[in-house]
């Protein structure tokens, strides 16, 4: 017999030495483009169309991230994803006193429609889908992308992208919120049923474990979180009697890819099928409404600031789980995160991977290629099983908002979180050069430093954009969506029109502040 020690993935689901056919009971014959999905979304997957391959970017000024767009579009990137300062996150403009010190740090800050018009400057937003890693003030951000696609004369209904618009993970795991969940749930939906009429192509949420996975959660956890707050979603908008085929198209979803390669592959097979069930048992009949798409990124608390070169090793392991998983779109970190936001050479090196994995590795040839694995079926069954388990639980206190509110889903990260550091620290789990292998280094990487300058530049432009814009007709706007908050209507079309009169992200964040008040 091999060794006796028992081997486990990190979700603690115990890994046996061999597996055979009797392991995978109940392999059906399902195939890919076909419900419950687990063999992916489309029939013929990579073959037809390869994933989005997207470079997550933003960082001081817009003048600055619009170079590094351009940058990336000429280096073969189809998708651009923007990061944005904390801020414009929680809805307060570059002079704001809270936003001291933190302006153009971990993203662009954007304070106005007029920031909006510069970031993307030069680029046609028919061609180019935009996704956007912004939550609570996600509506907004909307808002401006819309206004500018409008003055820049492009078609409403071909334009694509996402908005994270995730409001739960940010009490679960990550905090950049701004109002109660009640009222967060509302601006949502109001999202969801004005999305489907003005920019029907527009995915409106991006259901998002990612942040899940980064606050120490396990692969099982992650997605038992995520389609947890999927359903929460989906309910809310169902109580606003949306249509759930039309809504249910527009939900995406963004997962983490880290180094356990098959536990990974197994983890995105089995969302796939549990999200078909759920949204089936929902009422959806449309089956584009049942399928799960989503948008990967490599695991940003896997990278090591020591040795950071083995990160490229790391996220390449990590691409090719997330395309065998069946991934839409992907978004591969640069090897020197760990240590600054991504130099212009890392970020190249990073779609270089995508890139490589694409055109060089053959694993694109053919649909679902682990299928039939007597390793990675069990495996997706044993992942679907146990994460089942934790969404029953949350069911039984009713439902994510619930469980959120009784911290349940807090707790239970933070024990994950507890003890992986523990089995780091007890050499349980090895991590190559931090707890073995390591070597006595000076870090030569070069980092990628923001200057203080920003705010200043950010300032300027706001007192100027006051100065210029029709004050009276802001305020008349800002007035306006502080009655609709209050009587319940949708709120984009007052919050479009009051960008289009420059209105600033802080003073329509402020108006629903009055209303809704803050979550603390």
């Amino acid at each position: 017999m091999g060794n006796k020690k028992k081997i486990a993935t990190d979700s603690g689901i115990e890994i046996k030495q061999l597996y055979i056919a009797a392991d995978t009971t109940g392999l059906s014959s399902e195939l890919p483009g076909d419900f419950p999905y687990t063999r992916g979304v489309q029939p013929d997957m990579y073959r037809g169309k390869l994933w989005t391959m997207r470079q997550y970017a933003g960082f001081s000024t817009a003048e600055e991230s619009n170079k590094r767009y351009h940058y990336l579009l000429s280096q073969g990137v189809n998708g651009l994803s923007v990061a944005f300062d904390l801020p414009t996150q929680i809805g307060y403009d570059s002079d704001h006193s809270l936003a001291d010190g933190e302006v153009g740090k971990v993203g662009v800050a954007i304070d106005s429609l007029e920031d909006m018009e510069i970031l993307f400057q030069g680029i046609n937003l028919e061609e180019v889908s935009s996704s956007m890693t912004i939550n609570a003030s996600g509506f907004i951000l909307l808002a401006f992308y819309v206004a500018l696609a409008k003055k820049n004369g492009a078609d409403l209904k071909k334009i694509t992208g996402t908005i994270q618009n995730d409001i739960l993970k940010e009490y679960a795991a990550r905090g950049t919120y701004i109002y109660p969940p009640k009222a967060s749930m509302r601006i949502i939906t109001d999202i969801f049923e004005w999305c489907a009429k003005e920019v029907p192509k527009w995915n409106t949420i991006s259901i998002s474990g990612y942040h899940i996975r980064e606050a120490g959660s396990t692969a099982v956890q992650e997605i038992a979180f995520t389609l947890s707050n999927g359903k929460a979603y989906v309910k809310a908008a169902l109580e606003k009697g949306l249509d759930i085929n039309i809504f249910g198209k527009r939900l995406s979803f963004f997962f983490n890819a880290h180094n356990n390669l098959f536990e990974e592959v197994a983890k995105f097979r089995a969302a796939r099928r549990m999200w078909a069930t759920i949204m089936k048992d929902l009422g959806a009949t449309d089956p584009k409404a049942m399928m799960l798409r989503f948008h990967t990124q490599t695991g940003g608390s896997t990278l090591t600031a020591q040795q950071p070169q083995n990160n490229i090793s790391r996220v390449t392991i990590q691409t090719i789980a997330a395309v065998l998983g069946g991934t839409q779109s992907l978004h591969t970190n640069g090897y020197d995160e760990a240590l600054s936001l991504p130099t212009e050479e890392a970020a190249r090196i990073a779609l270089r991977t995508q890139q490589i994995v694409a055109f060089e590795s053959g694993v694109t040839d053919t649909v679902d290629p682990l299928a039939g694995s007597y390793f990675v079926e069990a495996l997706t069954n044993e992942v679907e099983a146990a994460a089942q388990q934790l969404i029953e639980k949350i069911d039984a206190m009713g439902g994510s908002v619930a469980a959120i509110e009784e911290g349940f889903m807090q707790n239970e990260i933070a024990k994950s979180a507890y003890e992986y550091q523990r089995n780091i620290e007890s050499s349980e789990k090895i991590i190559v050069g931090v707890n073995k292998f390591q070597v006595n280094e000076k870090n030569t990487t070069p980092v990628f430093k923001i200057d203080e300058s920003i705010q200043k530049i950010q300032t300027d432009k706001l007192k100027a954009l006051r100065a210029r814009r029709d004050n009276t007709k802001a305020a008349a706007c800002l007035k306006t969506i502080n009655e609709k908050a209050v009587s319940g209507e949708n709120l984009m079309p007052a919050v479009v029109e009051a960008v289009e009169n420059y209105c600033t992200l802080g003073e329509i964040a402020d108006e629903l502040r009055k209303v809704f008040g803050e979550y603390k």
